[in-house]
């Protein structure tokens, strides 16, 4: 596909995924010049909206809905809710309600949750109908069993624990967010758990369901009302399977540093997609964050229309609001060969740097938002810093160049 003066009226871009990526492809498609038809699909009934909400504003009850203030109808998109992608060939997209012919297709399907199979009844945290109906399962006093201490368990435990249920965590792992942080950082933030007051147990596995609760693999069993489940999710592609677009082991769909297909005329963005990052030396990496669906859903519109100006490669962001506390997380620390801390674990604020070569590749700040988006230009930048202020919290990061 060229650039946006060669596009034809008649050109029809179909994007096949309703939430922060398929929404930002089809706003910015329409706003930067895609001149067809645009249709924007998703599984789910509702129009597009936002996610991270569903943990906090909506499970609390402060919001029933966090669709997006974009008027659709305005921007002459289509909007067909409660559709399902159900296969692909070149240049037709195969749907439970039609086929869809298109020039250009971007899949931002997004991600779905993991299960636990010998758990039937568990809750997962998906969708607005899964916070909404949550919601209505946490009362006062009720027993509440999640599994997995990742961002969505402590995010869920916080909640539970504000409205007044008793919360036990099981995690596998010796400490929370194992699969995000090293175990001596993910040790500190057991302590937050325990001054909630949630029932924090790691290194528990689960063996399944039993009179009315969760039973584990070392017999004990735990009463409970509800069990939800939050161990992580997986590419939502299945439906891709077979046809001409072949996945990456993980089920991820492989794009180049414009977010393209190796099928023409079809891009990816969002939670489905790995991508080669420069930055870490052409490692194909995959990110299910907020941050990664904004911006690549916004740079696959621009590669769509010819005018992404350079390879998709950001700085990955995070953010999780838990037991009272703003965590936020940038960059990634695998490879970084020292780990230098700005205050103490103990401090109520606190920054850990892992730099590489003197430069900083990831930072994790808690309550210290200035040093997180300080942190994250440098990594940008691959700024050699002086360890020695770097490491004292009085002196901006951007002040701490070697």
């Amino acid at each position: 596909m060229g650039a946006v003066a060669e596009l034809r009226t008649t050109d029809r871009a179909v994007v096949v995924g309703a939430g922060m990526a398929g929404a930002q492809a089809a706003l910015n498609l329409r706003q930067g010049g895609w001149r067809g038809p645009i249709a924007l699909l998703g599984d789910e009934p509702h129009p597009p909206y936002d996610r991270p909400p569903l943990s906090k504003d909506v499970l609390l009850g402060k919001a029933d809905s966090t669709a997006f203030e974009i008027d659709w109808a305005g921007l002459d998109v289509d909007l067909l809710p409660g559709r399902r992608a159900t296969g692909l060939d070149p240049g037709l997209l195969h749907t439970d309600g039609g086929e869809l012919p298109y020039q250009a297709l971007v899949i931002a399907t997004g991600a779905e949750p993991r299960t636990l199979p010998g758990l039937p009844g568990a809750r997962t945290l998906r969708t607005v109908d899964d916070a909404l109906a949550l919601r209505a399962a946490l009362a006062p006093g009720r027993r509440v069993v999640l599994v997995g201490a990742g961002w969505i368990g402590a995010e869920t435990a916080t909640v539970a624990r504000a409205l007044g249920c008793e919360v036990t965590v099981v995690e596998a792992a010796a400490t929370p967010l194992a699969g995000a942080l090293p175990a001596e950082l993910g040790a500190l933030m057991a302590d937050w758990y325990a001054a909630a007051g949630v029932d924090l147990r790691c290194g528990a596995t689960v063996a399944g369901a039993a009179d009315g609760g969760v039973l584990l693999a070392d017999g004990t069993h735990l009463p409970a009302d509800e069990v939800v489940v939050g161990i992580g999710a997986r590419p939502a592609t299945d439906w891709l399977t077979g046809g001409p677009l072949a996945l990456d082991p993980e089920g991820t769909v492989p794009v180049d540093d414009r977010l393209r297909t190796a099928l023409p005329g079809v891009w990816a963005a969002g939670d489905c997609v790995s991508y080669p990052s420069a930055r870490l030396g052409g490692a194909r990496i995959a990110v299910q964050h907020w941050d990664h669906a904004l911006h690549s859903g916004g740079a696959v519109a621009a590669s769509v229309l010819g005018t992404l100006d350079a390879p998709y490669d950001p700085v990955p962001y995070f953010w999780s609001e838990q037991f009272g506390r703003t965590v936020q997380y940038a960059g990634r620390h695998a490879g970084a060969d020292h780990l230098l801390w700005r205050g103490s674990p103990s401090d109520p604020a606190w920054t850990v740097l892992w730099l590489r070569a003197g430069a900083p590749v990831a930072v994790l700040a808690v309550d210290r938002p200035r040093d997180l988006a300080q942190g994250r230009r440098l990594i940008e930048r691959a700024t050699v810093l002086d360890p020695a202020r770097a490491a004292d919290p009085a002196v901006p990061l951007k002040a701490a160049v070697g």
